[in-house]
C-alpha cells in the first residue's frame, strides 16, 4: 500500500538517503578518528504529512508494520525508535514538530553493517527539513541522526554513518575526520570497483559486543592520558596496556594510520597503488579479526575467498562485524562477475549469502 492509501491524502514531502559501505576506518569513528566511508545506490525513502489527530503514525512498507505514538514521552520499539527519536532531537534543538505521517520504503539491507538505520534517520530529518523549510544543514541533519541512535535507539555510535547517509554519494569516498567534522569528496580510483557480498550472518548493534568495545577503547585512552585513542599515532605506546585493551588500542591506531596512507593514495590517484590500498584493506581484515575481535567464521571465509579471487585487490569485512558483510576493492567492470564466482562458492560451502553491491533488482 502505499502512502495516500495508509494516510488517506498523498506525501507533502518527500527526501532519501543511501546506504553506505565502509572501505577503511572502522570503529575508528567513536575514537575521533579517520573514516572512509562511500554511498551505495540502495537508499531509504521517507514520505511525510500532516497527522490530523495530535499523534504521529509511521508506517514500514518493508515490514508493513505501522505504529502510532501515543505517549509523547514514550519511546517505541524497531524501526519507530529512529523516527521518534529524530523528533525529539528535533524539538530538543528548539524547533516545532507537529504531529506527522511518514511512510518508509528502503532497499538498503537491514542487519548487514550498511548503515540502514542512518539511511533512515537522514532520510526522516531531511523529509521533516523539506515539508517545514527547516534551516538545518547537511552536517547539523548528521548530528541530530547520532543523537537519535544514541538516546533512543540505545547505540552508543560514532558520526561515521550519519555523515556518510547525510554528505556521500556513490562516485566518491569521503574522507572524514570524526573529530572535527571536517571532510573532503575523492574521486573514486578510476581502474578500480567494489563489491559487497552479505555473509548471510545478521548482527544487531545494541546487543552485540559493540558498546563493550567502545568502553575498552575509552578505558585505552584514560589509561593512555589522552581525549581519543586517535590521539596515540605510535604503536608503542600501547605496548604497557593491559590485554585486551593493548589489542583494542593497537587496531585503532593502526587504522587511522592505513586510512592516512589511503588518502594520499587517493590524492595522487596513481592507478598502481591500487595494489597498495588493497593490501592495506587486507590488513584491516586481519586487524578486525584478530586484535579487535569482532569478526565471525563467516566472515573470515568470505573475505579469505575475495582475497585469493584474481582481479581483487583486497577485501574486509566492512560495518561493526559480528556478522554483517564484506567490502572488496576490484578491478574495474569485473565486479559482477567476482562476486557470482564468490558467492556461488561461499554458498556451496553452507552459507547463504547475497550480492548486494554491484546490485540486481532492487
Amino acid at each position: 500500500m502505499n502512502f495516500q492509501q495508509i494516510f488517506g491524502n498523498p506525501p507533502e514531502a518527500e527526501a532519501s538517503a543511501p546506504g553506505r559501505v565502509n572501505l577503511l576506518g572502522e570503529h575508528t569513528d567513536y575514537n575521533d578518528g579517520f573514516v572512509l566511508p562511500i554511498a551505495i545506490p540502495q537508499k531509504t525513502t521517507v514520505q511525510i504529512g500532516f497527522s490530523n489527530d495530535g499523534q504521529h503514525h509511521f508506517y514500514s512498507q518493508n515490514l508493513d508494520d505501522q505504529v502510532s505514538i501515543l505517549e509523547i514521552n514514550h519511546t517505541p520499539s524497531g524501526f519507530a525508535s529512529y523516527i521518534f527519536g529524530c523528533i525529539q532531537v528535533l524539538k530538543k534543538e528548539g524547533y516545532e514538530i507537529p504531529s506527522l505521517n511518514l511512510y518508509v520504503k528502503s532497499s538498503v539491507p537491514i542487519g548487514s553493517g550498511l548503515s540502514s538505520s542512518a539511511a533512515l534517520e537522514v532520510a526522516t530529518l531531511r523529509a521533516i527539513r523539506q515539508l517545514l523549510n527547516l534551516p538545518i544543514n547537511d552536517v547539523e541533519i548528521a548530528q541530530f541522526a547520532q543523537q537519535a541512535e544514541i538516546h533512543y535507539a540505545g547505540v552508543q555510535c560514532g558520526i561515521m554513518d550519519q555523515m556518510a547517509a547525510s554528505l556521500a554519494d556513490t562516485e566518491h569516498i569521503l574522507f572524514l575526520d570524526t573529530r572535527t567534522l571536517s571532510s573532503r569528496v575523492l574521486p573514486f580510483p578510476a581502474g578500480a570497483e567494489i563489491v559487497v557480498i552479505d555473509s548471510g550472518v545478521p548482527r544487531t548493534l545494541a546487543s552485540s559486543g559493540y558498546n563493550q568495545r567502545r568502553a575498552e577503547c575509552e578505558q585505552a585512552a584514560q589509561l593512555l592520558g589522552v581525549k581519543a585513542l586517535r590521539d596515540i599515532t605510535k604503536l608503542e605506546a600501547t605496548e604497557d596496556l593491559p590485554e585486551p585493551l593493548r589489542r583494542r588500542a593497537r587496531h585503532v591506531v593502526t587504522e587511522n594510520n592505513r586510512v592516512l596512507e589511503v588518502l594520499q593514495i587517493l590524492e595522487t590517484r596513481h592507478v598502481a597503488s591500487l595494489q597498495r590500498f588493497g593490501g592495506l584493506m587486507n590488513a584491516s581484515h586481519a586487524s578486525l579479526r584478530d586484535d579487535y575481535e569482532v569478526s565471525v567464521p563467516a566472515l573470515d571465509t568470505l573475505v579469505e575467498m575475495l582475497q585469493k579471487t584474481p582481479g581483487v585487490f583486497g577485501a574486509r569485512l566492512t560495518g561493526a562485524g559480528f556478522g554483517g558483510a564484506c567490502v572488496a576493492l576490484v578491478a574495474k567492470s569485473e565486479g559482477r562477475a567476482i562476486a557470482t564466482k564468490v558467492l556461488e562458492q561461499y554458498n556451496h560451502n553452507g552459507y547463504t549469502g547475497r550480492v548486494l553491491v554491484p546490485p540486481t533488482d532492487f
